[in-house]
């Protein structure tokens, strides 16, 4: 039985976008052209030593309207109601991973930070079969999150892909990412 690892990382209330950063209107960010950025996961604890290619395409931003849509969602049917809401949400990009023919990416913002910018983006996950039929506890791990560094200086890139998680409120009404695995740490991270 695998065991679940709890993470309070102080970038989970921004990669669900429950709590992100303000924009202007229901406008989506500026970046109209498409974005490719293309990195390699690499395993940490149990996953140490395996690695495989990321891929993901940006065609457009989430907009003000979006992100509100995912709090009122959360906020009255908790995950559920986020994994709903992000199911009828417009496609905004795409994610893949080697050897997978990848799904889309629901949610996707990007925000300045000092030394560049973060991407961050939140999508159902796929659900195989197998995980299906067997109704293993992994189902209740519906999501799938990454957050990209993006640096203005070269090499300096940096990431995170949570491929099975889910969005809970602790005791403090502070919201926490509970992951079903380990996360994957994202290195060699090229804007194509």
């Amino acid at each position: 039985m695998r065991k679940v690892k709890k993470s309070r990382l102080a970038i989970a209330v921004a990669i669900v976008g429950l709590a992100l950063l303000p924009s202007a209107g229901g406008k989506a960010q500026d970046k109209s052209k498409r974005e490719t950025f293309q990195a390699t996961a690499m395993g940490q604890s149990t996953q140490m030593g395996r690695m495989f290619s990321v891929n993901i395409v940006i065609d457009e931003y989430s907009t003000a309207d979006d992100r509100q849509a995912l709090l009122d969602a959360f906020s009255s049917k908790g995950m559920q109601g986020l994994s709903n809401a992000l199911s009828k949400m417009k496609s905004k990009g795409r994610l893949s991973i080697t050897g997978t023919l990848g799904y889309d990416v629901s949610y996707i913002r990007s925000f300045p930070t000092e030394t560049g910018r973060k991407i961050r983006l939140v999508t159902n996950r796929a659900i195989r079969f197998g995980e299906a039929w067997a109704d293993t506890r992994s189902m209740d791990y519906s999501l799938s999150a990454v957050e990209l560094d993006i640096s203005n200086e070269k090499g300096k890139n940096a990431g995170i892909l949570l491929p099975a998680c889910q969005f809970k409120l602790d005791k403090e009404k502070q919201l926490e990412i509970e992951n079903y695995q380990n996360p994957w740490k994202l290195q060699n991270i090229r804007d194509r």
